[in-house]
């Protein structure tokens, strides 16, 4: 009896995921990310999940999980990308002389408003031209992109050195740096505000979809099960927003604020810092890139050439310019990624983005973009770059030397392939 108790269990949950159509590896990926989350919170003494760390904790992840965003496309495609840690060096190497020599050189003073958005402008330029020079030596010239991108490693690495005569330069434009992190936040309200406008985004897309598979005669989950889904988004969202929210701002901080105002800071007065503003350039890339990657033409092409570049060249994809795009897409995102990274820091350093390039392809592949090319999905990869921060993280909160945490960190890359081989195998989809 015990037995077919629990057999109906089991049978009752696997039917409740059927019924949601939950994908069973971002269920992993959650769970492990849960349960590391878990781990390093009883190891630290409850330091791990506090308002505070889970902050740094994101904005931490964004530079990574934006590059990420864009070595999914890489990969699917059945290519790689070695020089984007490398690149980011050379973006922020180059919005850092913009906007500390070349600017204030044509007449614009530190702190002008026009600053960051040139510099900004400059990076993301440099980034796509160089991204779409790699596709090109790769889709026309045919030179693997192994090869291609471990020169560019090389090289973009060592001009970000000659480009700054090897000094850190800074500090950057006050502007500039309100997009890396602590220093540029949505304050309680506002973040507050962009939670539940969230939350109706993701009802509403919810809701739309259900609409479209009912227009084009396909099954629908059950009512109760959308409602369940669109109150599981609305409390990880808010959740989420509460969680930086209870992130307070320091009282010697809240107090020269005051003073600059020529005012008093009252009494028990506490404000939370919010959202940051890098966090939202995260969301917009995330937003951007999935729509690219399921409502456009480009990408359906750059899965279906991913999935069978024969058969895709034969019907009639250019797959070299595609190339070209797809590497030029990293490029611009190498730079955007090398914003927040620079911003962060208030200064280019020399050292800026060292092992990325680690980093980044082990999120895209923990978050399940595989490497035979062909699938692949953009909410993987920033869970996966999640999943990497939060171990480095958790390791330097306990005292693990830095040398092993690569070490941790080269093995679960590895261990994510081999789960990845297994499951596919096992589902048919090898």
């Amino acid at each position: 009896m015990a037995e077919a108790s629990e057999t109906g269990t089991s049978k009752g949950r696997q039917n409740i995921f059927k019924t949601l159509e939950f994908d069973t590896r971002l269920l992993g990926m959650i769970g492990a990310f849960i349960l590391v989350c878990i781990v390093f919170n009883v190891l630290t003494d409850g330091r791990f999940l506090t308002p505070r760390n889970i902050f740094n904790l994101t904005i931490q992840t964004v530079s990574v999980a934006i590059m990420a965003t864009g070595m999914v496309f890489v990969i699917v495609t059945r290519h790689i990308d070695l020089s984007v840690g490398a690149l980011l060096a050379t973006c922020s190497a180059v919005m850092a002389m913009t906007q500390t020599q070349i600017l204030p050189a044509l007449g614009l003073d530190y702190g002008s408003t026009l600053i960051a958005p040139m510099a900004i402008l400059v990076g993301i330029l440099t980034g796509g031209l160089i991204g779409a020079f790699h596709g090109w030596l790769v889709g026309y010239l045919t030179i693997p992109a192994f090869i291609v991108t471990l020169g560019g490693f090389l090289v973009w690495r060592n001009v970000a050195w000659y480009l700054t005569n090897g000094q850190t330069i800074g500090p950057l434009d006050p502007n500039f740096q309100m997009l890396g992190g602590i220093g540029g936040t949505m304050g309680e309200t506002a973040s507050w505000i962009f939670g539940l406008l969230a939350v109706a985004a993701a009802c509403y897309a919810i809701w739309q979809a259900r609409r479209a598979r009912i227009a084009h005669e396909f099954s629908v989950k059950p009512l109760w099960a959308e409602g369940l889904l669109m109150a599981i988004a609305g409390v990880l969202i808010l959740g989420f927003v509460a969680t930086l929210n209870a992130y307070e701002v320091p009282d010697r901080v809240l107090a020269r604020e005051f003073e600059a105002r020529g005012e008093v800071m009252p009494d028990g007065f506490t404000q939370g810092y919010g959202l940051p503003f890098s966090v939202l350039l995260l969301i917009a890339v995330a937003v951007v890139m999935t729509l690219v990657a399921r409502r456009t033409r480009l990408g359906r092409y750059i899965f279906a050439t991913g999935g069978n570049p024969d058969a895709a060249e034969l019907s009639g994809i250019n797959t070299r310019f595609l190339t070209v795009k797809v590497f030029a897409i990293m490029g611009v995102l190498c730079a955007l990624a090398a914003l927040v990274a620079s911003a962060r820091l208030s200064f280019h350093s020399n050292d800026i983005g060292t092992l990325d390039e680690l980093r980044v392809i082990a999120a895209a592949v923990i978050g399940g973009t595989a490497l035979a090319g062909g699938i692949g999905t953009i909410y993987g990869a920033i869970l996966g770059a999640l999943i990497m921060q939060s171990l480095q993280s958790g390791m330097a909160m306990v005292g693990v030397d830095a040398p092993f945490q690569n070490i941790v960190v080269g093995s679960v890359l590895v261990l994510a392939v081999l789960i990845d081989i297994l499951y596919r195998k096992r589902t048919g989809d090898a």
